[in-house]
């Protein structure tokens, strides 16, 4: 039916061109065609997805042959695009200096399913995911698919925020490929953002689809979606999750990198510079999908983790999919895990379950304090250390509903307003004598009451020292030590030293039981590692 479907609209397409380009066409397969390219005074093009290119004949394209296209489509819009109503293909122009067509862009469409069956189960889970990856290699494909799934198997309110007609095709219909979900067309690629609110405000949707966020106010209509509780299917300029983070324009999509100041124990501890960039807030998309090629994604579960990560400088892998298996809670990816790496696994979940235990506990001693007013302090950092703390506090801006007040000491005669009012409420001030991750941290402990043995360090805490002392162990080999024990730690934590060892080429292994188990690092060429 698909295969059906896909020629009864490339005839759609030969309908359009003219009748020597038409004929030209006859010798070449067009199933695994992309795109038909006609540009004045050159010999027509057939691109295909593996990279290859059929040349037209000898006959070059003229004036009458583009204009004998131009004359069977609608008019090209602000971005030079027009499409054929009912179908997926599209149009786009290039123009000379006086605004004539000069070459034309056909794009194929085609209806291509099966592509999204290797991460349906993450699209179940009702998280915003993001997509990225290069030009042709299948977003657009897969926003199609997931609107049709989504809408019409799960029952959801969808609104595709449709661009140029790229997801659902041209005309006043929107094509079959997006199921029942609803279709907001945008006229110029400047109103997207305005599209994405109204679609919120006007429809009420429970699912919004859209195709290239590319902009800073984008951006900000997306956090703005995904704030209000709306599930998000996105992509966005750029190939990798490292190419997005460094891009100042977009990196908000993935939470936003700030610069912070560290104190001199805390950059001392860590081996850094005492200026070092960290997350700025919690990530607008759940999860963020590589698209390496047309039959490979890597897979971030956690943006915010996997974010973190790469600001650290930390070794990390995402999970790679391939198109053509299926993934559920029950199915994990092939691996060869022996029964030992097995007992590892459920030590670390016998772990974590006491650890989430601890922490409900823990809550529970500082959760009368719910509210900080600052004033003059970072809430870039107040809001990391929260977040490390895992502590049930928020920053509010009305003084009159804070539990406690932390003051910046430097600026504390400018706030003499606030401090008055705090008096008056009689509520605790606190101060901080610089806005470093160190200073804001030790000063928020001894607001909650909480002290160094009831704080329970965080993982990006463990992990951090774990991976000195591995940077410290490789140091030692590559002065001449024939191995390095290093101190236990759990399995997850051990498979992060292993990934840095690995990067120095050197060869690391697990040794021991536990809860004694840990890394024995020795010198060589010869990588190995277990466990």
């Amino acid at each position: 039916m698909d295969k059906l479907q896909f020629h009864n609209d490339l005839k759609r397409l030969i309908e359009i061109l003219p009748p020597k380009i038409v004929e030209s066409l006859r010798p070449y397969n067009l199933d695994d065609a992309i795109e038909l390219v006609l540009d004045l005074g050159r010999v027509g093009e057939v691109r295909y997805s593996d990279g290859k290119t059929d040349y037209l004949g000898k006959d070059l394209v003229t004036e009458s042959d583009i204009e004998y296209i131009t004359s069977k489509i609608q008019p090209f819009t602000s971005d030079n695009r027009s499409g054929i109503p009912g179908t997926l293909h599209r149009i786009s122009a290039i123009r000379n200096r006086q605004g004539k067509v000069v070459g034309l862009t056909c794009r194929i469409g085609r209806v291509v399913t099966g592509t999204i069956a290797c991460i349906k189960d993450i699209v179940l889970q009702n998280k915003s995911i993001l997509f990225l990856g290069r030009p042709g290699v299948g977003k657009t494909t897969k926003l199609r698919e997931i609107s049709r799934l989504v809408a019409d198997e799960l029952g959801k309110r969808v609104v595709v925020v449709d661009t140029s007609n790229e997801i659902a095709g041209d005309g006043d219909t929107p094509h079959p490929a997006i199921g029942r979900a609803r279709r907001m067309q945008v006229t110029q690629p400047i109103y997207q953002k305005d599209i994405m609110i109204e679609a919120v405000e006007n429809h009420t949707p429970e699912v919004i689809v859209v195709d290239e966020i590319g902009t800073e106010e984008e951006a900000q209509a997306a956090r703005t979606i995904a704030e209000r509780g709306v599930m998000l299917i996105a992509t966005a300029h750029g190939n990798t999750l490292d190419n997005l983070i460094k891009n100042p324009i977009l990196s908000d999509l993935v939470g936003g990198v700030s610069s912070v100041t560290l104190g001199d124990d805390e950059a001392k501890r860590r081996g850094s510079q005492k200026t070092v960039l960290e997350r700025e807030k919690q990530p607008t998309f759940d999860v963020v999908i590589e698209i390496i090629d047309r039959n490979t994604l890597a897979v971030y579960k956690n943006t915010a983790e996997a974010v973190d990560y790469i600001l650290r400088g930390w070794p990390i892998r995402p999970e790679i999919r391939k198109v053509d298996q299926v993934y559920d809670k029950s199915t994990q990816q092939e691996t060869n895990i022996d029964n030992e790496k097995q007992k590892e696994e459920e030590t670390l979940a016998s772990q974590k379950l006491k650890f989430s235990f601890s922490r409900q506990e823990y809550v529970k001693q500082v959760k009368e304090f719910k509210k900080i007013y600052i004033y003059a302090v970072s809430r870039t950092v107040l809001d990391k250390v929260l977040e490390r703390l895992n502590l049930h506090a928020e920053i509010t801006r009305n003084i009159e509903e804070a539990d406690i007040v932390i003051v910046h000491k430097a600026f504390a005669k400018s706030g003499t307003k606030i401090l008055s009012i705090a008096n008056d409420y009689k509520l605790p001030i606190y101060y901080v004598r610089s806005n470093s991750m160190s200073q804001v941290q030790k000063v928020v402990k001894e607001a909650l009451h909480i002290t160094d043995s009831e704080t329970l360090q965080g993982y990006y805490d463990d992990a951090e020292r774990a991976l000195d002392e591995v940077k410290a162990a490789i140091q030692k080999i590559m002065e001449g030590a024939d191995k390095v024990e290093l101190q236990p730690q759990n399995q997850q934590i051990r498979k992060l030293q292993h990934e840095l060892v690995e990067q120095h080429n050197l060869s690391s292994e697990s040794v021991g039981e536990e809860p004694q188990r840990h890394l024995r690092i020795v010198g060589g060429n010869d990588f190995k590692h277990a466990g």
